[in-house]
């Protein structure tokens, strides 16, 4: 298959033309003529993975390696290192972030990870309806993400609403009507907004949010009758 029938492919399963334009979706290295050869499946790129990736495959990962404008490529620099990488072994990477966030990952945390029934997406955010204690859902969304530590605002004793955003959704806070916001990243001027507004916080982080990436494309993909081999990524966390 070449590399601009799986473009294809990937577009009808999550269409490009839904992310935002701040992102940077897409074929990010590579050669639209270019063979797929072994495709592969992670959340993002790092040191050991680009090691094990076979010469001459693809790579789809959520998050884009190339993000912002790059004014120097440096070789011993992140992300030009990598990308130097990938050039020589005739790597293809294709990311799928904004637009997959939209059309599969928020919801698929929601409703199968945490078993949320009654909810609805709205673009970046999941609401869902439930009835618990703030004490009894910290204690769920623990167990249900394998949180070491959790990080939250308990702005309400009563949860009746909550809302979901993975990755990092704090800028979203003040825009958000919830009894409690599950999201990652959430940072001090966040949790001071959110006890302002009576609204509670759950850190979900970043990573334990969004690890579900590569199983939820890997059965796009098999739906589409392409083989795609999942690579897991290390947090790149430690906690003590």
């Amino acid at each position: 298959m070449k590399v601009k029938k799986l473009l294809q492919i990937l577009d009808t399963i999550s269409p490009f033309e839904l992310q935002e334009g701040w992102d940077n979706s897409g074929l990010q290295v590579g050669n639209l003529e270019n063979d797929c050869g072994e495709i592969s499946i992670a959340l993002d790129l790092d040191d050991e993975m680009i090691k094990e990736l076979p010469e001459n495959s693809t790579l789809l990962t959520h998050h884009p390696l190339i993000f912002s404008s790059l004014k120097t490529i440096e070789q011993n620099s992140y992300p030009s290192k990598y990308i130097f990488e990938l050039i020589r072994k005739n790597i293809n990477l294709i990311s799928l972030h904004t637009n997959f966030d939209k059309t599969h990952l928020n919801i698929y945390v929601a409703k199968e990870i945490l078993g949320f029934s009654d909810c609805e997406n709205s673009d970046f955010v999941v609401e869902a309806k439930i009835d618990k204690s703030f004490d009894e859902l910290l204690e769920f969304v623990r167990e249900k993400f394998s949180l070491e530590n959790v990080t939250f605002v308990k702005g309400k004793e009563k949860i009746e609403t909550v809302s979901l955003t993975t990755g990092s959704g704090g800028s979203m806070i003040s825009n958000i009507k919830t009894d409690c916001y599950l999201t990652g990243d959430i940072k001090y001027h966040d949790a001071i907004l959110a006890k302002s507004l009576g609204i509670s916080l759950i850190d979900i982080t970043h990573f334990h949010s969004e690890k579900y990436f590569g199983e939820i494309l890997h059965k796009e993909l098999q739906n589409n009758n392409v083989h795609g081999i999942i690579r897991l990524l290390n947090n790149p966390f430690s906690y003590k």
